[in-house]
């Protein structure tokens, strides 16, 4: 009986195994393909049956799309909004949450669902509304429209930040209030420090929707010295005849920071999306 049970869970865990191993190469393909596209002359890249391996590496296809391809001036653009969406996301949403979470007072719960039901409307839906509010600021043109509303709270990361400040035991706070400390303090001195984390994961979510983010860039910047890498890559597209191997060579470019920003921190964005998942 029990080496039957035996044969069972080993047989349970070959199965998720592979199941695991199946999915985990759905993702990783395409990228090794993406890689290996890179590297390849034109008539590899379109060879049948396809060729994984380049008989010679091309790494000229970089230098070439770098020539071609102001990527260090757009690389600098990206990067200035990248930042100022994790300086304004870490600290306008956690302090929003910070209200909603540890302070008492009336109507908090009503309006912590008002702002949850934001979450059902897509950027699509208050485009032009925003354009139109944008336009009337006089911002059109500049980063403002990408910059400045991560310093006025995202609804999921509020949600995130306030689970997690959930979690945390209230009799910390108090005994620090017992001092005198003010609720500015606590949230500053004694509530960020614990939820690094979960600061961490918000700041990897910011980060990756900036980076990758192509709408926002196409509907307010309306000058080149402005654009952003995914803008820039949908001028190489545009052309009649694009260079595919230098598209390929700067889309590796542009996914290897989140890759190896991830690696990095790979340990505190499953702890911030765990314990975020588990606190309530």
């Amino acid at each position: 009986m029990i080496h039957t049970k035996y044969r069972i869970d080993m047989i349970e865990k070959v199965v998720v195994y592979i199941i695991l191993v199946a999915v985990a190469l759905a993702y990783i393909v395409p990228f090794i393909w993406l890689i290996s596209g890179s590297l390849k002359s034109n008539t590899e890249l379109f060879a049948d049956p396809p060729v994984w391996i380049p008989a010679k590496l091309q790494w000229a296809n970089y230098v070439t799309a770098f020539q071609q391809f102001p990527f260090l001036l757009y690389l600098r653009n990206t990067l200035y909004i990248c930042a100022m969406a994790i300086i304004g996301g870490v600290l306008s949403n956690s302090l929003v949450a910070y209200g909603f979470s540890r302070i008492e007072w009336k109507g908090r719960d009503t309006l912590f669902i008002i702002v949850l039901a934001t979450m059902m409307l897509p950027f699509q839906v208050t485009m032009i509304p925003l354009f139109v509010l944008f336009q009337k600021f006089g911002w059109i043109g500049s980063f403002k429209p990408l910059v400045i509303p991560a310093f006025f709270g995202n609804a999921y990361f509020i949600f995130l930040l306030r689970q997690f400040f959930i979690g945390i035991p209230k009799e910390l706070s108090q005994s620090v209030k017992v001092d005198g400390a003010s609720e500015f303090r606590i949230y500053w001195q004694l509530t960020l420090p614990l939820s690094l984390p979960v600061m961490i994961t918000v700041a990897i979510f910011s980060f990756t929707r900036a980076w990758g983010d192509f709408i926002g860039p196409l509907v307010f910047l309306n000058d080149n010295k402005l654009y952003t890498l995914s803008l820039g890559i949908q001028q190489i597209m545009s052309v009649n005849d694009p260079r595919w191997t230098l598209l390929m060579a700067v889309g590796v470019s542009m996914t290897l920071p989140v890759l190896i920003i991830f690696f990095l921190l790979q340990k505190y964005f499953i702890q911030g999306i765990t314990f975020t998942g588990i606190k309530g």
